[in-house]
């Protein structure tokens, strides 16, 4: 790699990898430890064909998500997460109730299979289209559909305080079903 190909890599890293670090957190499960790993894989990767990348970030992300599936494949065994300190950082009312959201939603996230969590982070977190998240998982757009509809269903049921946090939730109303005949007058 000669220098400015070197600058443009290390701009690159400067500047996308919180972003790319957070996608990794979502994909591994909330595990910052196989993300760090996950990303830097990537990185590394993409580090040794950089001078033929039209597009860094989608480049990186598509190793990011292969990564993972590969990861899925050799089929570990799922290891207890453990972390050095506790992960709320703010202070409030307002931040303890953020941090249970974080911590309600990364709990219910982890007890997901990794395809339904990658399926929501693509759909959800990336705001990707049905069709983009079939390409980069190598399946249909109806597998994509019933795998995110499966995993929402599941989420609701591992997660049933994330509804009551909904606040549209309780606008929602069941249709009728009163089918008693009603008289109509002209």
């Amino acid at each position: 790699m000669d220098a400015e190909a070197q600058d443009g890599f290390r701009e690159f890293v400067a500047h996308r990898s919180s972003a790319l670090l957070k996608t990794a957190v979502l994909l591994s499960g909330g595990d910052r430890h196989a993300a760090e790993d996950l990303l830097q894989n990537a990185l590394i990767k993409a580090a040794g064909r950089w001078h033929r990348i039209d597009e860094p970030e989608a480049y990186v992300r598509q190793i990011l998500y292969r990564q993972q599936i590969s990861r899925w494949r050799l089929k570990w065994r799922r290891r207890e997460l453990s972390v050095a300190e506790p992960p709320d950082t703010g202070t409030g009312p307002d931040a303890s109730s953020a941090t249970e959201l974080r911590l309600l939603m990364r709990g219910a996230l982890a007890r997901l299979t990794a395809r339904q969590r990658t399926v929501l982070v693509l759909r959800y977190f990336e705001d990707l289209p049905e069709a983009d998240v079939a390409r980069i998982l190598g399946c249909s757009v109806g597998t994509v559909r019933s795998t995110t509809h499966r995993a929402l269903a599941r989420l609701r049921t591992l997660a049933p305080e994330l509804t009551a946090l909904d606040p549209a939730a309780g606008e929602r109303q069941q249709p009728s079903r009163d089918y008693s005949p009603v008289e109509v007058r002209p």
